[in-house]
């Protein structure tokens, strides 16, 4: 987690709600903050004098709010961790997306970090494995005590053939390598080299932008400046000269 003032639920809500409004917005008011958490306006000045008290959002009244960096990667931290369980529930738990929603703004704020990373690696290798919730829960000493062997050797013979056309394929077509800054909306990439500097070079590590990290580009401004990514549950701004310098690879 990042080093930042411990703050309620609630203030994390209102951290969460900021993030999302200036990513959309560039910068939101308190109206507009009111409006998310459906609180009185009366409610969201409160929050955002303790927010500023804390050194988390620049906040003076009757002005935009926006956050400071303490508080950006604060923000950025409780919404990695409803994105992370979100998507645990739904693709793991099979469970709808509205009660998937509700179920992770509760436990956004509680589960622990080691906890959330066991999540996100589960949900990732259920998404790259066929086989991967057997592989998984037996590795923490739980067996299938229903295992039908005929059926059971059915589906990996089916996995192994498809194994074998995807690597035959793989082999046919070259891997395209690009920068990310050319990535378009929805297309996936490899991370190869990660050339930033600085701290964003040390944002982009903290959040799972390694070599090796599969990062999904989700929206390019016009002109091509700022770009948000998502990679390993986070969704990032990064500048386009900051996109440059990421080396990929793309999936298919």
């Amino acid at each position: 987690m990042f080093a930042y003032p411990e703050i309620s639920a609630s203030l994390e809500d209102y951290l969460e709600i900021i993030l999302s409004i200036i990513k959309e917005k560039g910068a939101a008011k308190a109206n507009d903050i009111a409006k998310r958490l459906s609180v009185k306006n009366s409610s969201v000045t409160g929050a955002l004098r303790t927010l500023s008290e804390k050194g988390l959002v620049n906040y003076t009244p009757y002005d935009l709010v926006t956050l400071t960096s303490k508080g950006f990667d604060a923000a950025a931290d409780v919404t990695r961790r409803h994105s992370v369980m979100k998507s645990f529930f739904e693709k793991v738990l099979a469970i709808e997306p509205a009660e998937a929603n509700k179920a992770a703004c509760k436990i956004e704020h509680v589960v622990a970090k080691e906890v959330l990373e066991r999540f996100m690696l589960f949900t990732e290798f259920i998404e790259k494995c066929p086989r991967a919730g057997f592989n998984w829960v037996n590795g923490f000493n739980y067996n299938c005590d229903t295992q039908n062997t005929v059926t059971c050797a059915s589906c990996i013979s089916a996995c192994l053939e498809n194994v074998k056309k995807k690597s035959l394929n793989e082999r046919k077509e070259p891997v395209m390598q690009t920068t990310l800054d050319k990535i378009v909306v929805g297309q996936k990439a490899r991370i190869k080299k990660l050339k930033p500097v600085g701290r964003t070079g040390v944002r982009l590590a903290e959040m799972g932008a390694t070599s090796g990290a599969t990062v999904e580009v989700e929206k390019v401004a016009p002109f091509g400046d700022p770009i948000e990514i998502k990679v390993k549950g986070y969704h990032l701004s990064l500048r386009r000269d900051e996109a440059e310098a990421i080396e990929v690879e793309m999936i298919n």
